[in-house]
């Protein structure tokens, strides 16, 4: 949208859209962050992309709410007390998510919803509890209008989390996306293939490496995409590099690798270092919110997330034999490699404002991409049709890349439908893939009509009415729907289980 008579008079947004995309405006008519000429440069050239997280910060990106502490304790400012049995519970949950901001102006994270149910099915039977359970997933799909939504279960089997993967196989809903915390030392096989052979119906939950992350913070929660971030806290911002826009500006492999690439990521990170200080020291996010004065969040447990996309292209930019090409040869990848020791290491030394939680330090994301990319593949995956014949070549080039990034990385895998006749095989691939160091998967059935874009949900058929012009429910549909074609994602290589 243009101006904002535009989004005022849009057929193909609703009312609820609308207001999002006014305030957005609203916020982009002001310029009040310090962003030097350089900056500006790399903006420019489109190297450095804040995600249009819009130019006055007064929230947050992405909060993680301790809703544990929540239910113990009540909500003074929301005159909620502690629930005392389920309907009770659903109903607190319901209020509360309605007053938690992100970026999206929707909640990002709902929290370990199976054990955050689990106490309260004493003595409901599990018609009744699915019953329940049931409209509270309704409500969540038709209410929180976003695919960046999401919600954990495990990494221990629950009777709540097996009835909610019983139930997200029938409701086919977009939101909320779902995450399995898997550990093998704890989670059962007949959970883990339960919530695999569900995904293999309605591409979710995806599955992440709970041994992996763990002991990244005090406690950690999987939100939007699949970003891991503390719980009690999150990210102040996410702002990206695009290599492959940054490769453009290179005369060589060695300018880019000595010069270019170490002074972009400074501009970048003293950029987000100027989000941070407004939102903290002038946007008064913190003193004003409910959810840091009664301590469902910390300040001191936020953290900025450092973005990274499109490591695939930038390599093959650089490579001088063009023949030699990313997650194909082992040139190209040694080179991808050296590429993210110079990110690393700037992420590693940097000094990042307000994140204690991090050492003071940047957090490294491997950045999922927008609607507006075009060849520009998802963080450091392999490129949507360039994937290697072998899932376990894939799978052991994707661990590589994986462990630079603590607060999210990960690949999605489409099948053919007849895996869902074998969820062990694919509980077993998990298995191999973690062992490896992989940190997140997610699989759908390629015959799905629930597909997973980049990390979110989006339906086929509700991309169908967006191509048509036609206001959708989900706003996420309109970021899904230009990415699923810009980059082509119908041309993933659909596995099989042999």
């Amino acid at each position: 949208m243009n101006t904002t008579l535009d989004i005022v008079t849009s057929k193909g947004l609703t009312y609820e859209q609308k207001v999002v995309a006014l305030a957005h405006a609203a916020e982009d008519s002001l310029e009040i962050l310090n962003i030097p000429e350089k900056t500006r440069h790399y903006m420019d050239i489109g190297a450095i992309c804040d995600l249009s997280e819009g130019h006055a910060p007064y929230r947050p990106r992405y909060i993680m709410p301790d809703y544990e502490k929540a239910i113990r304790e009540g909500c003074e400012f929301l005159r909620l007390d502690p629930p005392k049995d389920l309907d009770e519970l659903l109903s607190f949950l319901m209020i509360f998510y309605r007053h938690v901001p992100s970026i999206t102006t929707y909640p990002v994270f709902l929290g370990n919803i199976d054990k955050m149910i689990e106490p309260f099915l004493d003595g409901i039977s599990d018609e009744e509890a699915a019953k329940k359970i049931k409209l509270f997933l309704i409500y969540l799909d038709r209410t929180i209008t976003d695919g960046f939504c999401h919600a954990n279960l495990g990494p221990e089997e629950t009777r709540a989390g097996r009835i909610i993967l019983q139930l997200e196989k029938e409701l086919q809903n977009a939101v909320p996306n779902l995450t399995l915390k898997y550990d093998p030392d704890v989670t059962p096989d007949s959970y883990a293939e339960l919530a695999l052979y569900t995904s293999l119906f309605c591409a979710n939950p995806a599955i992440c490496n709970h041994k992996m992350h763990k002991d990244t913070y005090e406690d950690y929660g999987v939100s939007s995409c699949y970003n891991i971030l503390p719980i009690g806290g999150g990210s102040y911002t996410l702002t990206r590099v695009v290599l492959p826009k940054l490769a453009e500006e290179a005369t060589d492999r060695e300018h880019f690798l000595k010069e270019l690439l170490p002074d972009c990521l400074k501009h970048m990170g003293d950029y987000m270092n100027e989000r941070i200080r407004f939102l903290v020291e002038e946007s008064n996010f913190f003193e004003s919110s409910f959810l840091a004065r009664e301590g469902f969040i910390d300040r001191k447990k936020f953290l900025a997330m450092y973005g990274v996309v499109g490591l695939a292209e930038c390599t093959n930019m650089l490579m001088d034999d063009k023949s030699k090409t990313y997650g194909h040869s082992p040139e190209a990848d040694d080179l991808a490699e050296e590429i993210m020791n110079v990110i690393s290491d700037y992420a590693g030394h940097s000094d990042a404002l307000y994140s204690e939680v991090f050492n003071g330090h940047f957090a490294l994301h491997a950045q999922v991409g927008i609607d507006s990319d075009h060849g520009i593949t998802s963080g450091v995956r392999i490129p949507v049709g360039a994937e290697p014949d072998s899932m376990f070549d894939h799978l052991r080039h994707s661990a590589r890349f994986h462990k630079f990034f603590p607060t999210g990385c990960a690949d999605i895998f489409s099948f053919d439908p007849t895996g869902r006749n074998n969820p062990a095989a694919v509980l077993d691939i998990v298995k191999g893939a973690f062992e490896l160091g992989d940190k997140y998967i997610s699989f759908y059935a390629s015959d799905s009509d629930l597909v997973r874009i980049t990390g979110y949900l989006v339906k086929r058929s509700d991309m169908e009415h967006y191509y048509k012009g036609e206001a959708v429910l989900q706003n996420t549909v309109h970021l899904g729907g230009d990415n699923y074609r810009n980059a082509h994602l119908e041309n993933r290589k659909v596995r099989a289980i042999s």
